[in-house]
């Protein structure tokens, strides 16, 4: 008889997308779903970035150097410049995606059976990134209470083991939108040199920072050789689909033998990274903008959020997500229930249940993640439905109006 792998047996399934199936059904059905489950921007991609692919004369579409065409990787050397971060080309490899660089990250630097740290509640993949990878994720949980801050150092040092080989930080993070401080980052850096643990930076949404200021691992001195960064093109310039991002790292080892798998796989994409050189040549003004907008979405959504009976969302400090929590039984049936059984106005909306963002087992349950990446007028009527939807879920938890109002 035909088996599955174990490693495929323990793949998660993506909390962001599982839904899929049930959100198609209801569209069959006539209803509109507002997706606020995932990280799709509806900000128009630069046309810059894309005349740049339809007027490039290109014959032969040929693979790219391993590491990502040099002309890229030398404008990206003056696009970190510009976030105070200084390297050279022979420190990025360009990959498909930020996936990729955090996959080439965990094989280089981790072995099957090694603890990989993370503060929870994180960024769904790196579960399927670690399972890939043989490696074991070790969760530190971070609370709404506090925002989602940074959990105490103190948590950190009481489940490093002889495993531990490396910590991984997003900020601003997915799913909570929370901005790690400078005092925060350095915190990190002690750690990881007092037990010589990698720290690897995923930093997709630094353009994105609203409250605070924006640090990067890569602004801590005397860590250089700790740091590995992933980073991608896909939020910053609402290019998800072109799947470019980069592998960022000062260590010379790592990246020589992050390259070794750059290798295996051949080369990042092609027309991509003529849209990457282009979208390195806008102004700096460009930002401005879609900063500007996410920083209203999250006005209006946190607002409407924080005004329904029972729920509660800290303000995000960037990014464009927020984990709200609600007067809900379970995240995960409620999610599925918006979908299946649930209108208002022959519209619903599609969330993400927290759970799938935990290590820690029984978490998130009566928690969502939501982003905001709809414009103002779809998030409003989003919210209606959320509303709408509390009062007449079945699995809705009683909660007194005093104790709601006092949680806020």
């Amino acid at each position: 008889m035909l088996t599955i792998s174990n490693r495929g047996n323990q793949m998660p399934a993506s909390p962001i997308r599982k839904l899929v199936p049930f959100a198609e059904a209801a569209k069959k059905k006539g209803i509109k779903v507002y997706h606020l489950n995932i990280g799709q921007p509806d900000i128009e991609t630069p046309p810059e970035i894309l005349d740049a692919v339809r007027n490039a004369n290109i014959t032969t579409l040929e693979y790219s150097h391993s590491a990502g065409n040099e002309s890229y990787r030398r404008k990206l050397v003056e696009y970190y410049k510009g976030v105070g971060i200084s390297i050279t080309p022979e420190q990025i490899i360009i990959t498909t995606g930020g996936s990729e660089a955090i996959q080439f990250g965990f094989f280089a630097c981790l072995n099957p059976g090694d603890e990989v740290i993370i503060p929870e509640p994180f960024y769904a993949n790196y579960n399927g990134f670690a399972c890939a990878a043989g490696v074991n994720v070790v969760p530190i949980t971070s609370r709404i209470e506090t925002g989602f801050a940074l959990p105490p150092i103190e948590e950190f040092e009481k489940v490093i083991t002889s495993k531990s080989k490396a910590i991984v930080i997003c900020s601003p993070n997915n799913p909570t939108g929370y901005l790690y401080s400078r005092e925060e980052m350095e915190a990190l850096k002690q750690l990881c040199i007092k037990h010589n643990l990698y720290l690897f930076s995923d930093e997709a949404y630094r353009e994105f920072c609203y409250d605070g200021e924006y640090v990067s691992a890569m602004h801590l001195e005397g860590l250089e050789q700790h740091v590995v960064l992933m980073d991608t093109i896909s939020k910053r310039y609402s290019a998800c689909g072109a799947r470019l991002g980069a592998l960022v790292t000062k260590n010379k080892a790592v990246y020589d033998t992050a390259m070794k798998f750059a290798q295996a796989r051949l080369s990042p994409p092609g027309l991509a990274q003529i849209m990457g050189e282009a979208a390195v040549d806008l102004p700096a003004s460009y930002f401005d903008g879609p900063k500007a907008e996410y920083l209203s979405r999250r006005d209006l959504m946190v607002s409407r959020l924080n005004a329904m009976l029972g729920v509660y969302c800290p303000n995000p400090g960037g990014a464009f997500y927020a984990i709200a929590k609600l007067p809900i039984d379970d995240s995960d049936k409620f999610c599925q229930w918006l979908l299946e059984d649930f209108s208002f106005n022959n519209q619903t909306v599609m969330l993400a249940p927290a759970t799938g963002f935990y290590g820690t087992e029984g978490l998130g349950k009566n928690e969502v993640r939501l982003a905001y990446v709809l414009n103002l007028e779809s998030l409003s009527a989003a919210m209606d439905c959320l509303e709408e939807a509390l009062t007449v879920y079945p699995g809705r938890v009683a909660i007194e109006k005093k104790t709601a109002e006092a949680a806020k």
